[in-house]
């Protein structure tokens, strides 16, 4: 399906074979959160069988040494340089052996019955390409972008310039993030988060991997849209939950982040979108993206880094964890 880009090494106590589902975790430097992550996945009470590939993106805090003497059974593939989110997966989706591949964010915890009830719903609807879970922010609110729309231009604008939180009950104003839909019920949607996305293998095959023009943002919704094209249906399945601690430590993010949240935009306007709108439209989004983008960068030059809580107390008990501080993580927002 990919070639396999050259890397530092593999290492591996076994490989599985006819596994039921390939978990594909990317670290960069958050060792002590993928460690937590994995032990959420160690702990899964299910009956199917799974992987576990782990793709470490050239991180310098110890992570290789310290999470394969931890995990000697995890595949795990040491890159000697950060190739991004969109190549590190597809690295993991080459060696992957699973019916389904599961990508699911170095930040997150799994509740035990994670695994059970989405491969379980996977199996029940073979006309699904992928789905997702509810998926819960520290403080116990739902990270909206689990569960979201295509971000046309006007989606975008309404979403950009606060009229969907004025009117959040009305479909026209919540294109994007779908805030007028319960997050407790479950449907189809468009798009859904790369912390946690559940594919099944034949789709993968057709609609190919992630899209490496994107290095750490949007590749998920562009992966979403060329699914959906292919005729696979995406659902949001909130029968469980995982938390997404989202970013690390701190809210302040590097000049990089901010700089590829905004590279995404245009990326995926142009990909799927820029050929349907005329200039003066086209014109508008780019504009738009770089006001926004100026924004970004003062708003976050103001902002004072916020510790964030350890990942077993946030499943637990959102708002009143504990504390953590993982210094300079690049994680994946």
């Amino acid at each position: 399906m990919f070639k396999l880009r050259e890397c530092q090494y593999i290492c591996q106590e076994s490989i599985a074979v006819n596994v039921d589902v390939s978990i594909l975790i990317l670290n960069y430097n958050t060792c002590r959160l993928t460690m937590d992550c994995l032990r959420s996945v160690y702990d899964s009470e299910t009956g199917y069988s799974y992987e576990i590939i782990l793709v470490d993106n050239n991180s310098q805090d110890n992570s290789v040494e310290t999470i394969s003497k931890a995990f000697p059974e995890v595949l795990l593939i040491a890159n000697s340089e950060n190739v991004g989110f969109a190549k590190g997966n597809n690295q993991g989706m080459e060696v992957a052996s699973g019916r389904y591949v599961l990508l699911l964010n170095s930040d997150t915890v799994i509740r035990k019955d994670t695994l059970e009830t989405m491969i379980r719903f996977m199996d029940s609807r073979p006309d699904l390409g992928a789905s997702g879970c509810k998926v819960i922010l520290p403080d116990g609110s739902l990270d909206k972008a689990c569960r979201r729309g295509f971000p046309t231009p006007s989606a975008s604008f309404y979403y950009a310039f606060g009229f969907s939180k004025l009117f959040p009950d009305r479909p026209k104003f919540n294109g994007y993030q779908l805030g007028y839909l319960d997050p407790d019920d479950e449907y189809p949607v468009d798009c859904l988060v790369g912390a946690f996305m559940l594919l099944r293998r034949e789709t993968i095959e057709q609609v190919g991997g992630l899209d490496e023009s994107f290095f750490m943002y949007g590749e998920d919704l562009d992966w979403c849209y060329r699914i959906k094209e292919a005729g696979w249906g995406i659902y949001y399945y909130p029968q469980t939950s995982i938390v997404h601690l989202k970013g690390g430590s701190a809210r302040r993010r590097p000049f990089k982040i901010v700089y590829e949240f905004h590279r995404a935009m245009i990326l995926f306007h142009k990909k799927h979108y820029s050929s349907r709108y005329n200039s003066m439209i086209n014109g508008a989004v780019y504009a738009g993206v770089g006001v926004k983008f100026t924004l970004s960068l003062l708003r976050n030059a103001l902002i004072a880094p916020r510790k964030v809580p350890t990942p077993a107390q946030s499943l637990n008990v959102p708002g009143e964890a504990g504390i953590r501080n993982e210094s300079k993580a690049e994680v994946r927002l």
